[in-house]
C-alpha cells in the first residue's frame, strides 16, 4: 500500500485525500486539517430537543405516564433524533473535505465516554460532540476540564449523585484512572478526596455548576497537596504528575497506527507531549509526520466506520442511508454515543471477531452488487431505525484507467486496498484479471468489480 494512501485512510476514513498528501505533504495536510472550517450549528431536528432545566423537567412529568399515547409519542421521538443524531454525525464525517478532525472527535468520545443510554438528554449529547469538535486540537488540560463540567459528565458519571456527606467516587475515580494517569498512579484515598472535592457538581442551565447546599468544604490532601479543592484545581494537580503523558500518547499511537505500540514511543511521544505543556496539535503532528516515513502499514485493524465508510468511498455510494450504517456499526460493536461501558470500544483484536468478520463480508457482498445494506447482514431491524430514505440500488462503479493493462490495474488496486498481496492472494488476483484483459472492453467494468470483491474480502483489506 502506497504511503500517501495508508495515510489518507488512518487520517481518515478512504483513499480520497492521498492525492493530496502525495502532492503536498503530510505536515501541509495536517495543518489544513486543523485550520479547514467545521459545523458549528446544530442540526435541525435539535430544535425540538428540552435544552433548559425546567424545559427537562416538563417533559419529565410528560413521560411518568408510559402507557399513555402522548407520553409515547415523545418518547419515540426522542429514540428517534438520538438516532438522527448518530447518522448526522456519520454524514459529517463522509463530507469533511479533511476528516482528520471528525477522526479525532471520534477519538475524544471513545476516551470521555458519555453514553446516550445513561445520559438521555439528546441536547447534552450534542453539547459533549461539540466540545470535542472544538477542542479537538487544543490543550488536553483545558479538554479535560471542561469536560468534567459538561452536564452529559456529570449525569453519566453519577456525580449527581454525589454530596456531602453520601459521597459518590465514579467520576472522581475514572478521572484518574481512565481520563488521565492510569492504574498505579493514585491512591484508593486520592479518589476518595477528589470525590470530596467534586461533591454537589450538579447539573447547570449550560454546564454543570456546583450547588452550595450539596459541597463539602473539607480541606483535603490529593496526590500529595493540601488545600481545599474544587473540579479545575483537581485537574490542575494532576497535571503536576509525571504519568500523565503517556496514556493519551499511547491511547492516539493505538488509534492512528498501531494496535500494539512500541513502549519506547509511548515514552518518547509523552515526554514531548510534557514539554508543549499538553498541546495536541503539535503532539500529532510531531506523531504523524514522524511515523509517516516508517513501514508500518498492516498494524492496525480497521474499525467498523473505516471499514465501511472506505467501501462506501471506493464504490461511489454518494447518497448512503446512514441510519441503516447506523445499525450496521452497533451490530459490529461500535454504537457511537453507547460504548460498552466507560473504557470505550477496546478495539485492535476486538473488532475481528468471527461474527464480525462473517457479517463485514456480507456488507462487501451486497454493496459491490449495487444492493443496500438489508437483513442479510443487520438481521432484525427495529422500526427505530427503519428506513428513512427510498430503498435503492445503484450501479457500484470502481474507478481505473481504460488505458492500463492488466498488470497495471492489479497493482494500482492493491496498493490501494490491501497493505500486503502474499502468494495465495495473487493467484486470485491473477485469476480474476487474465494477462488479456482489456480495459477498453464493454464489460471491462464488471471484471474490475470481481477484482475489487476479491481484494476487500480478503483478510488484508481488514487492516491498514
Amino acid at each position: 500500500m502506497e504511503p500517501a494512501i495508508l495515510w489518507s485512510l488512518r487520517l481518515g476514513f478512504s483513499a480520497r485525500q492521498a492525492e493530496s498528501i502525495q502532492k503536498n505533504g503530510i505536515a501541509d495536510f495536517l495543518q489544513k486539517s486543523v485550520t479547514a472550517p467545521f459545523t458549528q450549528k446544530p442540526p435541525d431536528f435539535m430544535a425540538s430537543e428540552p435544552k433548559s432545566l425546567a424545559e427537562l423537567r416538563q417533559i419529565r412529568q410528560q413521560i411518568k405516564n408510559t402507557e399513555d399515547p402522548e407520553t409515547k409519542a415523545v418518547l419515540k421521538k426522542q429514540i428517534q433524533n438520538g438516532i438522527a443524531f448518530k447518522a448526522w454525525w456519520i454524514n459529517e464525517i463522509q463530507h469533511s473535505a479533511f476528516p482528520l478532525r471528525e477522526k479525532m472527535v471520534l477519538f475524544w468520545h471513545n476516551h470521555f465516554v458519555a453514553t446516550q443510554q445513561k445520559v438521555k438528554v439528546n441536547w447534552w449529547i450534542y453539547q459533549h460532540n461539540q466540545l470535542l469538535r472544538e477542542m479537538a486540537f487544543g490543550n488536553f488540560k483545558t479538554l479535560t476540564k471542561a469536560v468534567l463540567q459538561t452536564n452529559a459528565m456529570v449525569r453519566y458519571l453519577d456525580n449527581v449523585d454525589n454530596q456531602r456527606g453520601a459521597l459518590n467516587e465514579n467520576l472522581s475515580r475514572e478521572l484518574l484512572e481512565l481520563f488521565t494517569l492510569g492504574i498505579g498512579h493514585y491512591t484508593e484515598n486520592d479518589v476518595k478526596m477528589g470525590a470530596k472535592a467534586l461533591a454537589g457538581l450538579h447539573l447547570g442551565e449550560h454546564k454543570a455548576q456546583y450547588r452550595p447546599r450539596l459541597e463539602d468544604p473539607d480541606t483535603i490532601t490529593y496526590l500529595g497537596k493540601t488545600g481545599q479543592f474544587k473540579v479545575e484545581d483537581l485537574v490542575d494537580r494532576i497535571f503536576e504528575q509525571p504519568a500523565v503523558p503517556y496514556l493519551i500518547t499511547r491511547k492516539l499511537l493505538q488509534w492512528f497506527i498501531y494496535d500494539s505500540p512500541p513502549e519506547e514511543l509511548v515514552t518518547y511521544y509523552g515526554d514531548y507531549f510534557r514539554s508543549v505543556q499538553f498541546e495536541i496539535q503539535p503532539l500529532l503532528q510531531k506523531i504523524l509526520v514522524e511515523e509517516y516515513a516508517k513501514p508500518t502499514a498492516g498494524s492496525k485493524i480497521k474499525n467498523p466506520l473505516e471499514f465501511i465508510l472506505q467501501l462506501h468511498d471506493e464504490l461511489h455510494i454518494s447518497n448512503p442511508n446512514e441510519n441503516l450504517l447506523v445499525f450496521f456499526l452497533r451490530q459490529q460493536g461500535m454504537d457511537l454515543c453507547n460504548q460498552p461501558n466507560v473504557k470505550g470500544w477496546i478495539g485492535g483484536k476486538s473488532w475481528l471477531t468471527s461474527q464480525i468478520y462473517l457479517q463485514r463480508q456480507h456488507a462487501c457482498d451486497l454493496l459491490c452488487r449495487g444492493k443496500e445494506l438489508n437483513r442479510r447482514v443487520l438481521k432484525e431491524l427495529p422500526e427505530t431505525l427503519s428506513k428513512t430514505k427510498t430503498a435503492q440500488e445503484y450501479t457500484p462503479k470502481v474507478a481505473f484507467n481504460p488505458n492500463d493493462s492488466a498488470n497495471e490495474i492489479k497493482q494500482k488496486m492493491t496498493q490501494r486496498l490491501v497493505f500486503q498481496v502474499d502468494e495465495d492472494l495473487q493467484k486470485q488476483v491473477d485469476a480474476v484479471l487474465k494477462y488479456d484483459f482489456n480495459a477498453k472492453d464493454p464489460n471491462a467494468q464488471e471484471a474490475v468489480m470481481r477484482l475489487f470483491f476479491t481484494l476487500v474480502k480478503s483478510p488484508e483489506f481488514q487492516l491498514i
